[in-house]
């Protein structure tokens, strides 16, 4: 049991189970994302410039299956297995990214800011979804139409390409994925999610965005050119 105060969430023995569970697989995750990273920041990515469209297509195709898989097999080992090839692809898909942040002066101290942001955030939205003792079912209807939106402008700046929209896009992800880890920690602790596989891979992909929007808006506003 968490400790509790007149603000605090006592949790039961299989919701604290959940959320340990949770917090366990999550951490072990990122050592595929990161060992994925490392390889794809090696990897040549000219195919996805000469054909942006077809390929970032072709990506949210193999994202959503592997989630998919994840999901339908998620009260299993498979599951488990799937969610870390999962994150293992979802890293080496962070190769351009760093590869144009390490192009940077600054780059490796920018990587280091969205890292050491992502986590702060992360920390402080589990720590008000384990303490605030009313359920944050209001946050679920904004989640699905800011999902809907999101994707819709995504797709749509594929074909306008510009910049200004790229920029609010990231700056609305990093407030999208910031409710979305407070909702689905929330969900844990009052009980409405009881699988842990499916609570990881949503706070994964809450992570992963939110990591990637914060590196791309301070590489746009405090990224410095090589001489």
């Amino acid at each position: 049991m968490y400790p509790t105060s007149s603000t605090s969430y006592p949790l039961s023995a299989s919701q604290n189970r959940v959320l340990r569970n949770t917090y366990l697989l999550l951490a072990i995750s990122l050592i595929p994302t990161m060992a994925g990273a490392m390889f794809g920041v090696n990897l040549n990515f000219s195919f996805m410039k000469s054909s942006p469209i077809v390929s970032t297509i072709a990506m949210l195709a193999v994202i959503y299956g592997l989630m998919f898989a994840v999901e339908r097999n998620r009260n299993s080992s498979l599951g488990v297995g799937l969610l870390l090839a999962f994150t293992f692809v979802m890293g080496v898909l962070l190769g351009p990214i760093l590869q144009l942040a390490l192009g940077m002066a600054n780059g490796g101290q920018l990587i280091a800011v969205a890292a050491g942001g992502t986590a702060a955030v992360f920390f402080v939205m589990a720590a008000i979804a384990t303490t605030v003792k009313k359920q944050l079912n209001f946050l679920g209807n904004f989640l699905s139409i800011g999902a809907v939106v999101l994707m819709v402008a995504v797709v749509a700046n594929l074909f306008l390409q510009i910049p200004a929209l790229h920029l609010t896009l990231c700056a609305a992800f990093v407030l999208f994925s910031s409710m979305l880890i407070l909702f689905q920690v929330s969900e844990i602790v009052h009980g409405g999610e009881t699988n842990y596989v499916s609570a990881t891979l949503t706070l994964f992909v809450a992570v992963y965005n939110l990591f990637t929007s914060l590196l791309q808006l301070l590489m746009a506003f405090t990224g410095m050119s090589r001489d």
